[in-house]
């Protein structure tokens, strides 16, 4: 699909130039490269991470303990001179402790609020299913609307923000599964993993250094990363390619596999998501590639599945991957 004399899809005004798509690649490239010095063979995580951040959404890691998670968090922090705070679920963590409270100050006569750890550029949710429902729902708000209402009062939490949360798949005693509208508001599921052996190697030769996110520098500002994400945004997308994204959505919820498909709210991720991808590649149009490499991470994890199937192992990642072997892709355009 060539990008020629582009029509304006949606009132959408101002679309993404071919030199914005190139320098937002360039920069998007460096940054991986940045945090790729502290997490090791982990490159596809990384721009899955990174793509969540310019998509302006969140990222749930699902891995076991001791392959990461925080030096993912704490080095894209680093690279983009951001703020960073880790908040570790447990079962009495209360929704203050998360978003803050108000506290009487006797000298001014005032409620004063103190924020809490949620307001940062990088939020570690470690463990979340660890707390009570109550006080991951102190998070929906903050996801959605990058905002806190505290006793009547709303705080923003500024831009860039991004939650990196992370469950464990080994360990469910004493845990609270995520409900299906928490997973809803995560725009991208993945997995860390263990490194492979040359990385894991690297490691070993460099104990002695315990933080590797030390080392790192600042690629850009934190208010680079804004503008990043409003090119990103602007990426042209095709009817065609909407359509295509209609089409796999509309089959997750007709599938007999499925009890919930993909809400509006998963399609809309899928296309923010297709925006970043094409664009960290130097391209300002979305192509079919773009939704199929990316469908199962941002869409997977918002199945439902059915009774039967789930009591036969089928994973959702399956039941995704299936789908988009069955839903024909657009042709390009010449």
């Amino acid at each position: 699909m060539t990008q020629q004399s582009v029509p304006q899809v949606g009132g959408a005004a101002n679309l993404a130039s071919v030199e914005d798509a190139t320098a937002f690649a360039q920069t998007f490239d460096s940054i991986v490269a940045n945090v790729s010095r502290a997490v090791l063979g982990k490159k596809t995580v990384v721009r899955l991470a990174l793509t969540a951040l310019f998509a302006e959404g969140h990222l749930l890691l699902e891995d076991a303990p001791g392959t990461g998670k925080t030096i993912l968090a704490k080095s894209i922090a680093a690279s983009i001179s951001g703020t960073h705070n880790r908040i570790q679920f447990t079962p009495d963590l209360l929704p203050s402790d998360v978003t803050g409270v108000t506290i009487y100050d006797q000298k001014t006569g005032q409620f004063e609020f103190h924020r809490g750890p949620v307001f940062a550029s990088v939020v570690l949710a470690d463990e979340i299913n660890r707390a009570s429902p109550k006080t991951q729902s102190a998070l929906l708000e903050v996801m959605e609307e990058s905002r806190v209402t505290v006793d009547g009062t709303t705080f923003d939490a500024g831009r860039p923000f991004i939650v990196i949360a992370t469950q464990n798949p080994i360990e469910q005693v004493g845990t609270y599964r995520l409900p299906e509208a928490q997973l809803d508001r995560f725009l991208i599921k993945t997995s860390l993993g263990y490194p492979d052996e040359d990385s894991i190697v690297e490691i070993l030769e460099g104990a002695a250094q315990r933080d590797r996110t030390r080392m790192l520098t600042p690629v850009i500002d934190s208010n680079d990363v804004v503008d990043m994400a409003d090119i990103a945004a602007s990426i042209y997308i095709d009817t065609a390619i909407a359509q295509y994204v209609a089409r796999i959505t509309d089959e997750t919820r007709k599938d007999s596999q499925t009890q919930v498909g993909v809400s509006v709210r998963g399609a809309l991720a899928l296309v923010r998501c297709a925006k970043v991808w094409a664009a960290a590649q130097g391209r300002n149009y979305v192509i079919p590639d773009d939704v199929k490499q990316l469908a199962v991470p941002v869409l997977a994890h918002r199945l439902v599945l059915d009774v039967d199937a789930e009591f036969n192992g089928v994973t959702n990642e399956e039941v995704m991957s299936r789908i988009l072997t069955e839903v024909a892709p657009p042709s390009s355009k010449k």
